[in-house]
């Protein structure tokens, strides 16, 4: 059985993450080959070269290269995958027709958010409706996704993100990580996290609105922001210097593990406006980390997060709601048991394992199919 991957590229993203962790495991089974082809250079993940697999650079040179068709059609014809597993839906768009010339299977796996724009304004909605149709099958990471693109049922399959545990063990020692960030006053601090891109997607304004209203009465909060983007320097200006302590922004850091693992309470704010999530792996990385979570409601954030249960859905761009949330697990006795009950939800759930035999049973199902009619 042989897999081609095709990614626009490994950029700092869940579903990067996802398809590297995917890989690993199909690597350690040995029951798949598998080749990547990508078109883009920049690699966010070094870990990649460790699988020591064949990496194909597709590159277009215009937005309109037409040459990236027959450039993928000589890769499929010298390759011969049994399946070609695309992850976008750029991707999608040029991989059709080569996987119909030479009876390849495909997997249109590009349903990773909840489109809040159901119509051609929005790029990945439009292709979506255009590559549905030949799609063998459409895998999405959540329900909401597959449903908000009109996916159809018959040939649609959600397979939620599975982390990798072993990323959470041998992590480095947390007072260590506290006076790093914090200096020599770590004692009694209560620390809030959100990890996620400073893109116009994400709602950092309710964050620090949120940040700026609790410090005016909770001295031992301390606030810690993770990421990058075109908004940084606008969100980071938000906050007035005498908070510059006290609100932290970290950028994008390799360690994010060993942070998390400092936090109280993970927060993850959509802006609702403009986008709907996914399954983020955010929210998991929390998680796995036993810590509660606060979220925006709506998309594939409502089938991970039970209210009171593993933590708190708020409306979106309501900082009162999540004031008082964070309020809430301060003073609660339960802060600990939310956040154990997320860790154990994760462990069942949305774990490696899970999600890469849901994989593997779609890639022995796809090519047997081909190889009956091949």
């Amino acid at each position: 059985m042989k897999i081609l991957f095709f990614i626009n590229g490994i950029h700092p993203g869940g579903k990067e993450r996802r398809m590297i962790e995917l890989m690993k495991e199909l690597k350690i089974r040995q029951e798949a080959g598998f080749e990547l082809v990508v078109m883009n250079t920049e690699i966010n993940y070094p870990e990649i070269f460790d699988l020591k697999i064949k990496i194909h650079y597709l590159i277009r040179k215009t937005k309109k290269d037409l040459s990236i068709f027959r450039k993928f059609y000589k890769i499929c014809k010298e390759y011969k995958p049994d399946i070609v597993h695309c992850w976008d839906s750029m991707t999608a768009i040029y991989a059709i027709p080569v996987c119909k010339l030479l009876n390849i299977k495909l997997i249109n796996g590009m349903v990773v958010d909840t489109p809040v724009k159901k119509n051609i304004s929005n790029k990945n909605w439009l292709r979506a409706q255009l590559t549905f149709p030949f799609s063998n099958i459409v895998i999405g990471n959540s329900h909401s996704g597959l449903a908000a693109y009109n996916a159809p049922p018959k040939k649609s399959l959600c397979i939620y993100n599975g982390i990798d545990l072993n990323r959470f063990i041998n992590l480095k020692e947390p007072n260590s990580i506290r006076k790093e960030i914090f200096g020599d006053k770590i004692n009694d601090l209560f620390i809030i996290g959100m990890v996620a891109a400073f893109e116009v997607r994400k709602d950092y304004r309710t964050l620090i609105d949120a940040a700026i209203a609790l410090l005016s009465s909770e001295n031992n909060v301390r606030f810690i922001l993770i990421g990058d983007g075109t908004g940084f320097n606008e969100i980071k200006n938000m906050v007035p210097y005498s908070l510059s302590n006290k609100i932290v922004f970290l950028g994008k850091r390799s360690n994010v593990e060993s942070i998390i693992n400092i936090f109280d309470v993970g927060i993850l704010l959509t802006n609702a406006k403009v986008h709907g999530e996914g399954v983020s792996n955010s929210i998991l990385e929390y998680m796995a980390l036993g810590k509660p979570v606060i979220a925006s409601r709506g998309g594939g954030t409502n089938e991970v997060i039970i209210e009171n249960e593993n933590g708190f859905l708020i409306d979106p761009n309501k900082k009162e709601q999540l004031v008082e949330k964070i309020e809430l697990l301060m003073k609660s006795e339960n802060c600990k048991s939310i956040g154990q009950r997320g860790k154990e939800i994760v462990q069942e759930k949305f774990n490696l394992k899970t999600m890469a035999n849901n994989y593997s049973n779609i890639y022995r199902k796809l090519s047997a199919e081909r190889k009956l009619i091949v």
